[in-house]
C-alpha cells in the first residue's frame, strides 16, 4: 500500500501538468511566431481566409482545444491556412491583439473584411462553418444558358465541372477556384443534377462527377477517376494548369481583354448551331462540306448526341479520302429566311451545303409519302449519296446568303446580327 500511495503521490503533478505541443507530425495545424505573421496571414488577406489560435502552454483549456482544434485544420488541410500562436512566448503580441483569456480564435477573411474574434463554439463543426462562410467563391454556376460561353470563352484555361446533387458548391470546390493559381488559370463550373440538357451532353451518370474540358477547341474531355480530396484534386488539376497560363491579354496597347460577348462557344462544341454570328467559323471558311440539320426550334441533346455519332463514323470513313464534312444545326423557327431558301417538306430534316465558289445545296429527299425521315437513317442516306456523286446541288438564287435573323439577346447582352 505505502509503495502504491508513493506512485500515485509522484505521479500527481504529472496530472496536473498541463502541456500544449504542436507536434508537426501529429497535428496539422500551423504554428506561427510574432515576427512571421504578416509572412504566413497578413501577406495573403487580399485572397486567402485564416484563423489563428492563441494558446497557453500551461493552460488546461487549450490542451483540452489542442484536439478540436487539429480537427479543423485537418477539414481544411490545403483550403485555409489553421494556425496557431503560444501567448506564453509571445505575450506582447496576444496582448496587442487584444487578448486576455485563452483559448481564443481570431478570424481574418480576405479583405475589405476586417479581422475579428470568433465568439461561437469552440467546436470543430461552428469554429469550420464560420471558416467556410468566408471562402472566396470563383466558381460559376451553370445552365443550359450560360454553359456556351463558359466553355467558350478563355479557350487556354481548363474548364472544370462538378455535376452535384447539391444546391450549392461545396467548400472544396469554393477553395479549388480561389487557390492562388488556379483563380487566374482555370475556369470552375457548377452543374446541378436538374440541368438535364448538360448532363445528357456530357454522358453524367451519377452524383458527384468530375469533368474537364481542355483544348483550344475543347477536343478533350477527361473525367476524374480520384478521391474527391481537395488536396487529391488539387493535384490533378495541377496537372494541366501553369502558372501564366489563361492570363488575359490585352491586345494593340488598348489594354482592352476579350469579353463574354467576344467568346466564340461554337468552336468548342462537336455540333454547333449555324447563326449569323458563328457561320463564318462552323461552315463558310476553310474546306470541306456542311452538313446541315434543319430543326423546327431548338435541337434536343439526344439529336446532338445523334450527329455527334454521325459525324465521329463519316470522319472515320473519310480519313483515308482526303474529304471533310462539317456538322451542325439550324432554328428555321429562328432562321425564317432560310426555311423560305431550302423549303423542308417536314421536320427534322437535313441537307449538304457547298459554300465554295458556287453557292450550293442538296436536301434530304424525304420520298413521296413522307416515308424517309430526318434520322440517322436518313441522314445517313443523304450522305452516301453525295460521296457517290449521285446527290444534285441546286444553286442559290443570285449566289447571296438569304439575311440571317435578328437574335434577342440576354438582359444587358446585344443583339446578334
Amino acid at each position: 500500500m505505502a509503495r502504491l500511495a508513493g506512485a500515485l503521490l509522484l505521479a500527481t503533478p504529472l496530472l496536473c501538468d498541463a502541456k500544449v505541443k504542436i507536434e508537426a507530425m501529429q497535428h496539422d495545424i500551423m504554428q506561427i511566431q510574432a515576427n512571421n505573421f504578416d509572412a504566413v496571414i497578413g501577406k495573403f488577406r487580399g485572397s486567402e481566409v485564416s484563423s489563428l489560435w492563441f494558446f497557453k502552454e500551461d493552460s488546461k483549456e487549450d490542451e483540452k482545444f489542442l484536439d478540436e482544434y487539429n480537427k479543423v485544420a485537418s477539414e481544411m488541410k490545403g483550403m485555409a491556412k489553421i494556425c496557431a500562436i503560444s501567448c506564453s512566448e509571445y505575450g506582447v503580441f496576444c496582448e496587442k491583439q487584444g487578448i486576455k483569456e485563452t483559448p481564443a480564435v481570431m478570424m481574418y477573411p480576405p479583405n475589405p473584411v476586417p479581422a475579428f474574434k470568433y465568439e461561437g463554439k469552440m467546436e470543430q463543426k461552428a469554429i469550420s462553418g464560420k471558416i467556410a462562410r468566408f471562402m472566396p467563391d470563383f466558381t460559376e454556376k451553370l445552365d443550359k444558358e450560360n454553359i456556351d460561353k463558359f466553355l467558350g470563352s478563355d479557350a487556354s484555361k481548363p474548364k472544370v465541372m462538378l455535376f452535384s446533387n447539391k444546391k450549392s458548391s461545396p467548400l472544396l470546390w469554393k477553395a479549388l477556384s480561389s487557390e492562388t493559381v488556379f483563380k487566374r488559370t482555370v475556369k470552375f463550373g457548377f452543374v446541378t443534377e436538374d440541368q438535364a440538357d448538360i448532363v445528357q451532353r456530357f454522358k453524367v451518370k451519377k452524383f458527384p462527377t468530375v469533368i474537364m474540358q481542355r483544348g483550344t477547341k475543347g477536343e478533350t474531355k477527361e473525367t476524374y477517376t480520384g478521391d474527391l480530396k481537395f488536396l487529391a484534386l488539387k493535384d490533378w488539376v495541377n496537372l494541366h494548369s501553369e502558372s501564366g497560363m489563361g492570363d488575359k491579354v490585352s491586345g494593340g496597347g488598348s489594354g482592352k481583354e476579350e469579353s463574354m460577348e467576344e467568346a466564340k462557344p461554337w468552336l468548342v462544341q462537336e455540333v454547333p448551331e449555324l447563326t449569323a454570328k458563328s457561320h463564318n467559323d462552323v461552315c463558310f471558311k476553310g474546306e470541306g462540306l456542311c452538313v446541315i440539320y434543319l430543326a423546327d426550334g431548338e435541337a434536343s441533346q439526344a439529336e446532338i448526341d445523334m450527329l455527334t455519332a454521325l459525324s465521329k463514323k463519316f470522319t472515320s470513313q473519310l480519313s483515308d479520302r482526303g474529304a471533310k464534312m462539317k456538322w451542325m444545326w439550324m432554328n428555321l423557327k429562328v432562321e425564317k429566311a432560310y426555311k423560305d431558301l431550302f423549303q423542308p417538306t417536314q421536320f427534322p430534316s437535313a441537307l449538304v451545303f457547298n459554300p465554295h465558289k458556287r453557292l450550293r445545296f442538296t436536301m434530304l429527299d424525304h420520298g413521296e409519302d413522307n416515308e424517309v425521315k430526318g434520322d440517322e437513317q436518313g441522314i445517313t442516306k443523304l450522305l452516301d449519296k453525295v460521296l457517290g456523286g449521285d446527290a444534285r446541288f441546286k444553286m442559290v438564287p443570285g449566289q447571296k446568303l438569304p439575311a440571317w435573323a435578328v437574335r434577342e439577346a440576354a438582359a444587358g447582352k446585344k443583339a446578334e446580327l
